[in-house]
């Protein structure tokens, strides 16, 4: 069984505790280098972490002998470029969610690893997460019958002011580097997860509105989506609301399973006016169970739940939900002006 050596290029919040360390703590799996523009914060996380180099430049990690696989953990509007760079070196890459800023991005990614004979995983993470996959078994045991809805809702506050201080807009609701606002950054792992779970979905459509005017991107969505199991969908989220509030329901023939994608909830079990709590909590590292399924399919043992053809149809999704809010919008325009 031979030891997989990674590369990260980009080491910002999500490597510190969600996915870098999982990388040295997965079996027959070290991290070997990290890239980030900034020397200095390269320096100070290889240190912190114990990875052995740093590099300012990506081709250090992309073209390095001793690397076998690459971590793009960049903001969204680099994944396409580092990722066909990738390819073209001939490196496996494992790259964040959201995939890319589009589906035809993503096309691009799947068609240029396919070109070059090497795999593309994507970091939708809660197709290996413990607490979800029990969820995937109670409803693969038939603990609720026939799943006919999975009903998701969840609200935020809007960001605190001082997030926008001195006309800073966050890079989650700047669509030119996030590909969109906090649902599109986001709520793409519930997508993801429910396609896991019921299949993907065959039909979808949304509304969506920037109601606050804090951002140009969306802050309000609803959505309904059939998939291919025949079980209906339906969602609202909200950025401007009084609290926060995350769950998707899944009513079945027999009970209904209530659990959150985006926090670590206890699942729900509700069999009429029965609800039995099960508390679930999640790893240190939540991307770690993900990069073990890498990993071990690199060593020719199981395959990787999460593709560049899964999140493909992610991508779509949202790409749907989205389209008419898209197109009614004039950059720099915000509602009510």
């Amino acid at each position: 069984m031979r030891t997989i050596r990674w590369g990260i290029i980009g080491c910002g919040d999500v490597t510190e505790r969600k996915s870098g360390p999982g990388f040295a703590k997965a079996r027959n799996s070290e991290l070997r280098a990290v890239m980030r523009r900034t020397a200095a914060r390269a320096e100070d996380y290889a240190r912190r972490h114990g990875v052995p180099r740093w590099h300012t430049d990506a081709d250090a990690i992309i073209e390095a002998d001793d690397i076998d696989a690459v971590y793009i953990a960049t903001l969204t509007d680099t994944h396409r470029d580092y990722a066909l760079r990738c390819a073209a070196a001939g490196k496996p890459v494992y790259v964040e969610k959201p995939m890319a800023l589009d589906p035809a991005q993503c096309e691009e990614m799947i068609a240029a690893c396919r070109a070059a004979a090497v795999p593309l995983w994507v970091g939708y993470y809660r197709r290996a997460l413990p607490r979800l996959l029990a969820v995937r078994d109670l409803v693969a045991d038939g603990a609720i019958g026939e799943v006919r809805m999975a009903v998701t809702y969840l609200t935020q506050p809007r960001p605190p002011a001082a997030a926008f201080a001195g006309g800073v807009v966050p890079w989650r609701v700047n669509p030119a580097l996030s590909g969109g606002g906090f649902f599109f950054e986001a709520v793409c792992h519930t997508f993801d997860f429910l396609d896991f779970l019921l299949g993907p979905i065959t039909e979808v459509h949304g509304i969506a509105a920037n109601q606050a005017g804090l951002y140009d991107a969306e802050d309000a969505v609803g959505a309904t989506y059939r998939f291919a199991s025949g079980a209906l969908g339906s969602g609202a989220w909200c950025y401007d609301a009084d609290r926060d509030d995350d769950y998707t329901e899944l009513i079945g023939t027999r009970a209904r399973l209530r659990f959150a994608t985006l926090s670590p909830r206890p699942l729900l079990l509700c069999r009429g006016d029965t609800i039995e709590e099960r508390p679930l909590g999640d790893p240190e590292h939540v991307h770690q169970p993900l990069i073990q399924t890498i990993v071990d399919e690199m060593n020719g043992i199981g395959r990787c739940p999460s593709t560049g053809e899964t999140a493909l149809r992610t991508a779509r999704v949202m790409e749907a939900i989205l389209a008419s809010f898209r197109a009614q919008r004039r950059p720099g325009v915000r509602a009510g002006t």
